[in-house]
């Protein structure tokens, strides 16, 4: 470093001005002036180097980058193990672990990193990196294609300015059915499997009201305890089974690198009757990865005796609940009753079900309604029965007349309506009115007026409607 500021101290001496220094010089004299161009020369060498450290701590921010693999890259089986590799470099170094994301596959299961990794040193594009490498275990349950997304991981290396995210590339794979099994059948394939099973006696020798416990253990090398299916622990005639939860977890190698699964599943018979019973071999049918060829691992079957006790009762009497459920809980119903209480549950069902279309029925019978008043509103027949209370009226008048004649089709000329409206104009109109008298005459002579309308109308033939029509009021 100090080598460094007394060669930029030298470069800078030849960039000083050399007549300041001859005037400094003249001045101050000769070792002054020099002592000053020292000085000088040091402060800007030591900013210049400033300047150069805190341009390359800028410029050296540090670089994530994220890459998958997928292990094995080809023959992946339904119920196999695959692995994505999962590998988080920096070209500096890591202040904490990395976040990684939560991987999800439809019709697979995925086992995610458990916290241990590997250490990585790579060289990519010239630059040196390291990192750490996770593992997501994948065991496929489906023969099909599957696509794995994007995965973005989130870190904060040694000298970054703030957190960083970096994305893979997506993969994708294709599981196989193994030969051998049908689809749809529950599949496990391991490196290696191992059965074994442990049989335990409440009492020797066994008796009625005694149990046997039934206990299968189930390794599989390379295979995710998940997909291990269940055993076969089926019911045996003359035994209760009382099975528990099955046991899953697991396996390592004593130092947390995974390296199988295992299931434990345990069954308890209680003896019900007396006898030899039998509890049936159990197969379990596996793909063997290392050899590529379906096997078959199996557990002897069990047969025991066991003999009458006299001093044995179940906790809970079968027959005695039995016995009053079928005496004492009976609930008589007559005929009678029970064909009423049928007939109601009908009808409440039915008026249910049928209320949406009692409702429209309800509302269309309303509008049919409404329609029928207003074209009785609107008919002849309805003007009508107006004309009597008109005519009574004080003053009279004849406005319903004209309406029933409009609605009858007669037109509008009075006078072709009959002598008693004849006799009510010239009442009316006359130097000597006697409008009284002549009102009193048509209301006694309406029923005539009526059924002759009624004849003309039926013996009018239909003809066209004049071209050029006229109102009544400009006809003399």
């Amino acid at each position: 470093m100090i080598r460094l500021i007394d060669r930029v101290a030298a470069i800078a001496s030849r960039l000083a001005p050399t007549g300041d220094l001859q005037r400094t010089q003249i001045k101050c004299g000769s070792e002054p002036a020099r002592d000053g161009a020292r000085s000088f020369t040091t402060k800007f060498g030591t900013l210049l180097i400033l300047s150069l450290i805190s341009i390359n701590a800028v410029a050296a921010e540090p670089e994530l980058r994220v890459q998958t693999h997928l292990q094995p890259t080809d023959s992946i089986m339904v119920g196999g193990i695959l692995e994505l590799q999962l590998d988080v470099l920096t070209d500096s170094w890591f202040t904490d672990a990395p976040t990684l994301p939560d991987l999800k596959l439809p019709g697979a299961l995925v086992m995610p990193p458990d916290g241990h990794a590997e250490h990585l040193n790579q060289t990519l594009d010239g630059k040196s990196f390291n990192g750490m490498r996770y593992r997501y275990r994948i065991t496929p349950n489906l023969a099909q294609g599957f696509d794995i997304p994007a995965l973005t991981v989130r870190a904060t290396p040694g000298q970054a300015s703030a957190p960083l995210t970096a994305q893979s590339q997506p993969l994708h794979f294709i599981a196989t059915q193994p030969p051998g099994f049908k689809p749809g059948e529950p599949v496990l394939v391991a490196q290696g499997l191992r059965v074994t099973q442990t049989v335990l006696y409440s009492a020797t020798p066994l008796k009625v009201g005694d149990s046997i416990t039934r206990q299968l253990t189930l390794q599989a090398d390379n295979a995710l305890a998940m997909s291990l299916p269940a055993p076969s622990l089926a019911d045996v005639a003359g035994l209760s089974r009382y099975p528990k939860a099955a046991q899953i977890s697991n396996l390592d190698d004593g130092r947390g690198h995974f390296n199988g699964g295992q299931r434990i599943d345990t069954v308890t018979y209680r003896i019900d009757t007396e006898g030899r019973h039998h509890l049936p071999a159990i197969e379990q049918k596996w793909w063997d990865a290392s050899t590529g060829q379906t096997r078959t691992a199996q557990v002897p079957a069990v047969t025991f005796d066991a003999t009458a006790n006299s001093a044995y009762r179940p906790v809970f009497s079968i027959t005695e609940d039995l016995k009053k459920l079928t005496q004492q809980g009976r609930v008589h119903l007559s005929g009678h009753w029970l064909v009423l209480l049928t007939l109601l549950v009908a009808v409440t069902l039915l008026g249910w079900f049928a209320r949406p279309f009692v409702q429209r029925a309800y509302l269309k019978w309303q509008a049919r309604r409404r329609a029928r008043r207003a074209a009785w509103l609107e008919s002849a027949d309805y003007a009508w029965r107006q004309i009597p209370a008109q005519i009574d009226g004080k003053p009279a008048q004849l406005s319903a007349l004209y309406l029933w004649a409009r609605r009858s089709r007669m037109g509008l000329k009075l006078m072709n309506l009959g002598p008693r409206l004849q006799d009510l104009l010239h009442a009316c109109y006359s130097r000597q009115p006697t409008e009284d008298q002549a009102l009193h005459h048509l209301k006694q002579s309406l029923a005539t007026l009526h059924s002759q309308a009624k004849r003309d109308k039926a013996s009018a033939a239909p003809a066209l409607r004049p071209l050029n029509p006229a109102h009544a009021k400009d006809v003399p």
